[in-house]
């Protein structure tokens, strides 16, 4: 991690390491069945969704589901409803799977048209004192070359290599980068 934040909120100023925003700009551009899994509409797409591939199996038992044919029978014609435990695993279950089958697009989005323009908002400074100000400036700058790595260290939850890879970018910022080790948030069109 580029290191001149070390000690962010010492004077007030806020914000998140960046590989941290990252992942995050990553997850927002995740989408899915809006209705909550309590809801009759919600459990009935999640189950369509996690029964339709060997892969919505496996991502039920990564979430802990562990249950008998004759259940899972009885939870998709609606006879039986899972319980909250249930329900809670059936929507980590979804979203695991969501993620897994978007990422191959999440990629080509990325990368398509010679990269990705993001945005860099810096640390927020608004309660720091003027004396300890930095002067620091929105930044744009077009990502390249690093999001196929960048998909793939988010869906694997690498917190070390989504910050080497927010080290890389940063870098191609100029001397200043390491202002924006930390930032207040990151964005994106793709």
């Amino acid at each position: 991690m580029a290191g001149r934040w070390m000690n962010l909120g010492q004077y007030g100023a806020e914000g998140v390491p960046g590989w941290v925003a990252l992942g995050a700009g990553i997850e927002r551009m995740v989408t899915g069945i809006e209705s909550p899994v309590d809801s009759e509409r919600g459990l009935a797409a999640r189950l369509r969704y996690l029964t339709a591939s060997d892969a919505g199996y496996e991502a039920m038992d990564r979430a802990g589901i562990h249950l008998t044919p004759r259940t899972l029978i009885a939870w998709l014609a609606e006879e039986r409803t899972p319980n909250r435990a249930n329900l809670t695993r059936l929507d980590a279950a979804y979203w695991d799977l969501r993620r897994r089958n978007v990422a191959t697009d999440l990629k080509r989005r990325l990368n398509s048209r010679g990269g990705t323009r993001i945005e860099i908002n810096p640390v927020d400074q608004s309660r720091v004192a003027r004396p300890h100000w930095r002067d620091l400036s929105t930044r744009t700058i077009n990502v390249r070359g690093v999001w196929d790595a960048a998909v793939d260290a988010w869906l694997a939850e690498d917190e070390t290599a989504l910050d080497a890879i927010w080290d890389d970018i940063i870098t191609g910022l100029g001397s200043d980068y390491d202002a924006y080790s930390n930032v207040s948030s990151i964005g994106w069109a793709a």
